[in-house]
């Protein structure tokens, strides 16, 4: 079994705690989703947040959604001048049978426009 890392990013509406665990918890849930995964499947998750996201962690929301040995890790992404506000963004750890090419990266709302490469 390989280990692989998804992507995904989703830009909440305001700095409010409601805001960003309603986006966390939506980013999570189509990650796993579109990847066909469980909890179980996950190694770890790093979830960052743009430095104007402060109200809440990321993390939280994956633990209110029974991520409770999943190891997790927050951070802040760093300011680069005009880049997009209000961003989250997370890199799950997976074990899995697929490649790389079988995994879709989910970017969601506004942070859809950071990878316009990929499928909506």
């Amino acid at each position: 079994m390989a280990v692989r890392a998804v992507r995904g990013a989703i830009q909440v509406d305001a700095d409010e705690r409601d805001a960003i665990l309603k986006g966390t918890t939506e980013l999570i849930t189509a990650v796993l989703e579109r990847n066909a995964l469980t909890p179980d499947d996950l190694i770890s998750v790093v979830f960052t947040a743009t430095p104007d996201l402060t109200a809440e962690f990321p993390a939280y929301a994956a633990r209110l959604l029974g991520f409770t040995d999943v190891p997790l890790l927050c951070a802040t992404e760093i300011a680069v001048p005009g880049s997009m506000p209000r961003v989250l963004r997370l890199m799950a750890h997976i074990e899995t049978e697929r490649s790389r090419a079988e995994l879709h990266h989910v970017y969601l709302g506004g942070a859809a426009a950071l990878r316009r490469d990929l499928p909506q």
